[in-house]
């Protein structure tokens, strides 16, 4: 009896000790609106920059059917001088594409991984792609992922649930 007590005591104390020991286990974890608080590239060298500026914003919404749709957008990105998303210069529009990117489809959760097979994207190669998402740190309220970005280097990107 004695010893149950003490090892239920040293598990439970490890959970607590250790960061990010709690991970999202199914999809039905991630179902709801997350907004994201922090999108930092990592490249290769070790430095690190925010994906979206300073003022980066952007939502995550999964579905209990498996659904999902994710919107990373930098507010700061000039506006087209032309006020026509068809008539951008060259320069807006690289602005543009790198100030911001879409995606939706489906999901689901194994382990520690989101695997999110992407219907569409605004960034087309990854459009009919399995993307994977590794959870590095979880809780009801708060998860951190991170993935091969897009730019290159590593993204660690960190969402909080909307209430």
């Amino acid at each position: 009896m004695k010893r149950t007590i003490v090892l239920r005591a040293v598990t439970l104390g490890i959970c607590f000790a250790l960061p990010g020991a709690a991970f999202a286990q199914t999809a039905k974890d991630l179902v709801g609106t997350w907004t994201m608080a922090k999108n930092v590239n990592i490249k290769a060298d070790g430095s690190k920059a925010d994906v979206f500026g300073s003022h980066g914003t952007g939502q995550a919404i999964f579905s209990s059917d498996g659904r999902f749709v994710v919107v990373n957008i930098n507010p700061d990105t000039p506006k087209f001088a032309a006020n026509n998303r068809g008539q951008g210069t060259a320069d807006e529009n690289k602005a543009a594409m790198l100030g911001g990117i879409g995606l939706y489809g489906t999901y689901k959760v194994v382990n520690k991984e989101i695997s999110m097979k992407v219907e569409g994207s605004t960034y087309p190669n990854w459009t009919g792609t399995d993307q994977k998402r590794t959870i590095k740190a979880y809780n009801k309220d708060e998860f951190t992922w991170s993935l091969a970005a897009s730019i290159g280097g590593t993204a660690e990107v960190t969402w909080k649930r909307m209430k």
